[in-house]
């Protein structure tokens, strides 16, 4: 998910399909940069190894021509004499420099030059070649009609050797497998190094052996920048600007495009794809251009020493007779573009809702978002090749996550309360039932006694005290059987907003405290047990006013969800500490002063919201360094009864 070979794709012919990258055939060029920059090894051009090995087996001329970059790739092997004899080794008859044809093509190459009354681009690069075919149709009338030395040498070594003799080319250009049918073959210099490997030919343990004829000149300084201009001796002269060069991906399109555009008006272009050909995606990776083109310089300045110009002004005038033009046929495989909707749809669905969310930071491939849009709108690329749009939408994710921990730490919370809750509510109502029994028989004797006994019996008043301490334990006990929701709900319809404001008046509400009460509820009838609900309310507001001894804020609010009403109560009192969080809804518990509370209220509380199918949570805070104190009960209920 690197992009980096849809970034260094000249054509974008690579498709981004669930993240993975694929080649579209019909739209690649054979420049090879996806091949040369992926460092994983996840995209390689066709091997023809097999292919060489087959047509050396079935066949005796089998002719090697071998690409005037090779003195920048086989440093290793010491000498042209020495790589010819490996050649040879492997079975071919004849091993011949390319360079020879690159001589006769700069000859063509340099009446058109010197011819002003017409415009051209270089046609010795393939790769180019195929950009113009397949992507500016209009300019293939501009392709110089010369062959490429490639083809230029396979035309020459048939008329020397034979109109049957077998050709595989061997360069730095992956291009050069599918240029011509003109060669048998093409293979890599890497593919020669891994044949030399498989056959355990090495320098030490081969014949050294020359060329074969005929033999080249100054077309071995062809794969170097200016190589072309050189070779055909043609000056390029600033001041007139009437050639301009262009090498590498981006460097050769862009001439391309001004080109057609007419901002340039230069007769010639000389382009290659690749920053020469010495920097072809066959060469042995990681290699520097310049030491590089200093190779071979050095090579055609010492082959030079040695030149023998009668003997190369022969072969040149024997093989002028040769046919060198080219056809180049209109092969257009543009795409249709998308319309303005269509890329303005991506490109909102991809957060981008006007020129400033464009940020063409080129992290997808493309080096625009609206490229990238229309990449996208083609069925080429993903949305989420958008770095900065996937980081946004991690950084949501995240924080959904993080809501939804905290949703289900409270949820955690909610249920192990509940579970905890539960178990004391069985316990309570177990030990409600066996109270009940003898506080009705102390109740029942007792107001027999009394009632048998003369007004001024002293006993009067013990049984008095009796009764009272037994109605108290029935009243204990009735809390608990609320808590542990043994009780009826008796429903009716109420109009819950008037209900809540009546509920404030059951409260003696100091002068210091101010009371809040707002709504949002559409439709206010809900079906609750008046009396129940009235309990539970004034309950928690009257605990709420016993948090503010200081003063403070009461606010109840309403708002309603889905079929659910929600109640609020929100106090700015003392809160409740950490540690008796858990413990408010337990039976007895309470940290009011003694004589001052029983620890029923809010597990009452507890049992009629559960009674009415309801829920109630609590959040809190005791402790001013975490922000400002106080209380908040919410309430949900549902709006009509629940059986």
């Amino acid at each position: 998910m690197c992009y980096t070979c849809v970034r260094e794709c000249p054509v974008k012919a690579i498709r981004i399909i669930n993240g993975q990258a694929e080649v579209i055939n019909e739209r690649c060029i054979g420049c090879g940069n996806c091949t040369r920059v992926c460092s994983q090894g996840a995209k390689v051009y066709l091997k023809t190894i097999n292919e060489v090995y087959d047509t050396l087996s079935n066949n005796q001329d089998v002719v090697a021509c071998i690409a005037p970059s090779f003195p920048a790739e086989f440093t290793d092997v010491g000498n042209s004499r020495i790589l010819n004899g490996m050649i040879k080794k492997l079975g071919f008859s004849h091993v011949v420099e390319v360079a020879f044809g690159a001589d006769m093509v700069a000859r063509e190459y340099r009446k058109i030059l010197l011819d002003n009354n017409h415009s051209t681009i270089s046609s010795d690069c393939p790769a180019v070649v195929y950009f113009v075919q397949h992507y500016f149709p209009e300019l293939v009338p501009s392709l110089a009609p010369i062959a490429s030395p490639m083809v230029a040498m396979a035309r020459i070594v048939r008329k020397k050797y034979g109109k049957d003799s077998k050709i595989i080319f061997i360069g730095p250009c992956i291009a050069k497998k599918a240029e011509s049918d003109e060669i048998n073959e093409s293979i890599t210099f890497t593919e020669l190094r891994k044949m030399f490997k498989d056959n355990n030919i090495t320098p030490e343990n081969v014949d050294p052996a020359d060329f074969d004829p005929p033999f080249a000149g100054k077309g071995a300084v062809f794969p170097v920048n200016r190589g072309l201009l050189q070779t055909a001796e043609v000056s390029e002269d600033i001041t007139e600007g009437n050639i301009i060069v262009a090498r590498g991906n981006t460097d050769f399109r862009e001439a391309i495009k001004e080109f057609e555009s007419g901002l340039i008006e230069s007769q010639h272009l000389e382009l290659l794809c690749c920053e020469g050909c010495i920097m072809g995606p066959g060469m042995t990776p990681d290699g520097k251009r310049f030491p590089r083109t200093k190779l071979i310089s050095n090579y055609v300045r010492t082959k030079l020493k040695t030149f023998d110009k009668d003997q190369w002004d022969s072969d040149v005038k024997e093989f002028s007779s040769i046919d060198y033009s080219q056809h180049f046929e209109v092969l257009d495989r543009r795409l249709p573009s998308p319309t303005p909707e269509n890329i303005e749809k991506v490109l909102i669905s991809m957060g981008k809702n006007g020129p400033s969310d464009h940020l063409n930071c080129g992290a997808c491939g493309y080096p625009t978002c609206e490229e990238h849009a229309i990449a996208i709108v083609l069925g080429l690329a993903e949305t989420e090749m958008c770095l900065p749009f996937t980081i946004e939408k991690l950084h949501k994710s995240i924080n959904d996550l993080n809501l939804s921990k905290e949703k289900l730490e409270t949820t955690r919370q909610a249920l192990k309360q509940s579970e905890r809750l539960a178990t004391m509510g069985q316990l309570s109502a177990g030990i409600a039932h066996e109270l009940n029994n003898p506080l009705g028989i102390i109740t029942m004797y007792s107001n027999i006694l009394k009632d048998e006994s003369s007004p001024d019996d002293p006993v009067r008043k013990d049984l008095d005290l009796i009764i009272e301490q037994a109605d108290r334990c029935k009243r204990i006990v009735g809390g608990l059987l609320n808590f542990a929701r043994k009780n009826q709900v008796n429903y009716s319809e109420v109009n819950i907003i008037q209900f809540a404001k009546h509920s404030l008046a059951s409260v003696m509400v100091p002068s210091n405290i101010k009371v809040i009460f707002e709504h949002k509820v559409s439709d206010p009838v809900a079906m609750i047990d008046a009396d129940q609900m009235m309990q539970v309310l004034s309950n928690i507001e009257k605990n709420a006013v016993e948090a503010m001894p200081d003063g403070g804020t009461l606010t109840i609010s309403l708002c309603e969800d889905n079929d659910d009403i929600i109640l609020n109560i929100i106090d700015t009192g003392v809160g409740i500490s950490d540690e008796n969080m858990e413990k408010i809804f337990t039976p007895f518990f309470t940290t009011k002063g003694v004589g001052k509370g029983t620890g029923l209220g809010l597990p009452i509380i507890y049992g009629i919201i559960k009674m009415h199918k309801g829920k109630i949570d609590v959040t809190s805070n005791a402790d001013p360094g975490q922000g400002p104190t106080g209380t908040t009960f919410m309430i949900t209920i549902p709006r009509n009864k629940v059986n």
